[in-house]
């Protein structure tokens, strides 16, 4: 097993599941955009509930269904690659918040044979 480890920057991006840029959703074209962009990798993951800027609860719950559900878009790579990627983001969100912190990175991988 190698580690890798040493500084590295998370992004997170919340949006709405309804987001779209250029015609498809929002979260898909920031995982197309990070992945041409040649970056370590990116999650998306749908909340059950929340609410954002206009204070209106959206949650998964049967009774009150929502068709707009939270989305968190997350990003871990090298300070350098944030820093690019965040044009992008300024032309494509809207709506939403950005959020950038420092981490330290501690990636384990199997060695190759």
């Amino acid at each position: 097993m190698a580690k890798i480890s040493g500084q590295a920057r998370k992004l997170r991006i919340y949006i709405g599941e309804n987001s779209k840029y250029l015609g498809k959703p929002l979260y898909q074209a920031i995982v197309l955009k990070a992945k041409e962009m040649g970056m370590a990798g990116a999650t998306v993951f749908r909340g059950i509930e929340g609410f954002g800027p206009s204070s209106r609860i959206k949650t998964a719950r049967l009774l009150d269904l929502s068709a707009d559900l939270p989305i968190l878009v997350e990003i871990v790579d090298g300070v350098e690659y944030i820093d690019l990627f965040m044009p992008f983001l300024d032309e494509a969100v809207n709506e939403g918040m950005i959020t950038v912190e420092d981490v330290d990175l501690i990636k384990y991988q199997s060695k190759p044979s």
